[in-house]
């Protein structure tokens, strides 16, 4: 091998046209959270570890949807799901937010507005 000869990945497809290849978009799994998303999701999660409340998270890409889960430790199963689900966009909204137990906390169409669901900071309550 020289040096100016280029690496070729075994993976990587060259653009002929042939109509058998698929493109990198539908290997991967399909759904995904797009930066923005991320950046949202990633400034609630470092609060809650700056808190003590959550230790890690995973991220999954699946076909139908994307989730980001939140746990308290990682041998446990999640305590909080957060799902994009582009199928239900024009319906109850892309994005919600699943306890441990499967139960809805919040869906909509903005994802600001749900991940409010995981913020619910301490209420004075008069006895």
């Amino acid at each position: 091998m020289s040096e100016t000869e280029p690496i070729v990945l075994p993976l990587a497809r060259k653009a002929s046209g042939d109509s058998n290849q698929t493109d990198t978009s539908s290997r991967r799994g399909g759904i995904a959270f797009d930066r923005g998303e991320l950046n949202q999701i990633l400034d609630v999660y470092g609060r809650k570890v700056a808190s003590g409340e959550w230790r890690d998270y995973a991220i999954d890409s699946l076909g139908e949807k994307a989730v980001f889960s939140v746990f308290r430790r990682s041998s446990e199963c999640p305590l909080y799901r957060i799902e994009k689900a582009p199928k239900l966009a024009r319906r109850q909204g892309a994005y919600s937010v699943i306890a441990a137990t499967g139960l809805i906390l919040k869906r909509g169409h903005d994802l600001a507005r749900v991940l409010r669901a995981l913020d619910k900071g301490l209420r004075l309550v008069e006895a």
